[in-house]
């Protein structure tokens, strides 16, 4: 299967995770992504491990974001490597990089410079607050972004304090930005000719994502969000039954639905806590601890049967180890592997795009660092 950015060419200049996932996600829809690498130690990444996982030399984390790229190694503070990499920038469609402001001005490598070198070029830049403005030099961090941008006070129950994602979620988002970004752009250079330059930011990214809750709280009157003082609800701005509840064998999540219908399926009497559709938001917390109550008296097959069989939106809640044994996980075929070399394999999960029905899979792993110089050298004559 042909894809559909095949024969388009990337230098990805990042490390880390939110650059990074934006080559990954280029490199499975067909583009060449060469991946520059300070030599010696590389993408800092190769040695920020998960549970302290390694694959060979380089962490388990390095290789589920790299996979399907090339590696070139090169000082940018030596003028040799610098002349070689200007050549190559000449001839590249898509270049990227999360270097803190300034950086690629001091080497010559900033979008002016560039611009001067290939003319076509698209130019993409991920920072932690933006380029310009009080925190350009702030260190952007997931951790960090999730923190100040309001997203830790959605999660959980009132009672928890800040409660951040469990993973890199203002990371893998602005990753996805910046591919989105660099795709309209190339449509936009086959219009005109021209090099654009796209630029966004871990902060941007993770108040977009935020889009409805924000969008909430602007327009009533500066409320803040009102998370439940009860374990499992699920959303600030929402009410019963929306949430978890605990079973006799786990727990059930119940969706948007109608509250009078869903008590009446599970013969749970709520008469003294709903007048009306307000009193789902003001009794919400009552509300919620008073459908636990019955649902915790049944186990979890039983109430989604009757739920499900009377239309209400609900499901099961699973741990990794029962989701990616669902025949449904199966079907869709996400997993893959990554071939190692020397029958050593790794599981991954791959693209979740389908092109003309076909799974956009990759088993080409993550390079060893410098791995590509000689042949990226000969082909485009570098040296």
């Amino acid at each position: 299967m042909r894809r559909p950015l095949e024969g388009v060419l990337v230098l990805e200049f990042c490390q880390f995770l939110a650059g990074p996932s934006a080559g990954l996600r280029l490199a499975d829809l067909g583009a060449r992504v060469i991946k520059i690498e300070r030599p010696r130690t590389g993408d800092a990444c190769r040695q920020l491990s998960i549970k302290n996982l390694f694959v060979n030399d380089d962490s388990l984390l390095f290789h589920t974001i790299n996979r399907n790229k090339e590696s070139y190694a090169a000082d940018l503070k030596n003028a040799d490597d610098l002349v070689r990499l200007k050549k190559l920038i000449s001839k590249v469609d898509i270049m990227i990089h999360n270097f803190r402001p300034g950086v690629m001005e001091k080497i010559g490598l900033d979008y002016t410079s560039v611009q001067e070198i290939n003319s076509k070029i698209i130019y993409g830049v991920v920072t932690g607050y933006g380029n310009e403005g009080p925190w350009a030099n702030k260190p952007g961090q997931d951790l960090l972004v999730q923190s100040v941008s309001g997203l830790t006070y959605l999660s959980g129950s009132d009672i928890d304090g800040p409660v951040p994602f469990g993973l890199s979620v203002s990371d893998i988002m602005c990753g996805n930005h910046l591919a989105q970004g660099l795709i309209a752009a190339l449509i936009k250079r086959a219009k005109t000719n021209q090099s654009v330059l796209v630029e966004v930011s871990l902060l941007e990214s993770i108040l977009d994502v935020q889009f409805e809750v924000i969008t909430t709280y602007l327009n009533d009157g500066g409320k803040l969000p009102e998370r439940s003082a009860v374990k499992g609800s699920a959303h600030s701005y929402l009410s019963a039954p929306y949430g978890m509840y605990a079973t006799t064998n786990g727990h059930i999540a119940l969706a948007m639905g109608d509250l009078k219908l869903i008590c009446s399926i599970i013969d749970c009497d709520i008469t003294d806590l709903y007048t009306d559709a307000n009193s789902t938001f003001e009794n919400r917390d009552k509300l919620i601890l008073r459908l636990g109550e019955t649902f915790k008296h049944q186990n979890r097959e039983y109430w989604l049967g009757l739920l499900e069989s009377n239309g209400i939106w609900c499901a099961a809640v699973l741990n990794y180890r029962e989701a990616t044994n669902l025949d449904v996980y199966k079907s869709l075929k996400i997993e893959q592997q990554l071939n190692l070399g020397d029958g050593k394999h790794i599981k991954t999960t791959s693209s979740p795009l389908r092109m003309d029905g076909n799974k956009l899979y990759a088993d080409k792993p993550a390079p060893i660092l410098g791995h590509h110089n000689v042949g990226i050298n000969e082909e485009f004559e570098l040296n």
